[in-house]
């Protein structure tokens, strides 16, 4: 299995994430589906399969980031030294050529991805197109209107 980058901040976000399923939810759903049962009858108990479906979810969750974990390789973006290119992990200032707007970008791994936070995932078109680059450069990115032509500002390690 390949390995699945992440930011330092993902991986301590995920962490985060499977402590509370382990020791918040799942403790409380095992409560519930016992609280269900102790009811009576389980065919017609709607709190029971509300339960049962929720463990499931949880269960599944816990599962997959596990997997996650096991197979990520963590990224301090403090401590890279790419010398200017952009990378995973590398906060990048664009400007669009053709309207002027300006826009920064981390390029991160897919369960930190957060438009609105600025945060690409490095599947993406745009992340793609910016692999490699440095200041000065021009990247070409297919997105949905048509092809767009960004400019590389500044690329920063924070």
């Amino acid at each position: 299995m390949a390995t699945l980058p992440i930011t330092k901040r993902g991986a301590e976000k995920l962490k985060a994430e499977l402590h509370k399923l382990k020791t918040v939810d799942r403790p409380w759903v095992i409560n519930a589906i016992a609280e269900a049962r102790a009811q009576g009858d389980l065919s017609e108990h709607a709190e029971y399969e509300v339960a049962k479906d929720k463990q499931g979810f949880i269960e599944g969750r816990i599962q997959e980031i596990e997997g996650k974990l096991s197979v990520c390789q963590v990224i301090d973006p403090v401590e890279l030294h790419a010398e200017g290119r952009v990378v995973f992990g590398a906060t990048v200032q664009l400007e669009d050529e053709a309207s002027g707007a300006a826009v920064t970008y981390q390029i991160v791994g897919e369960d930190e991805a957060d438009i609105k936070l600025g945060l690409i995932n490095i599947g993406s078109p745009i992340a793609r197109a910016l692999i490699g680059k440095e200041q000065g450069d021009t990247a070409e990115v297919q997105a949905p209107g048509g092809i767009k032509h960004y400019e590389v500002v500044a690329v920063s390690y924070v």
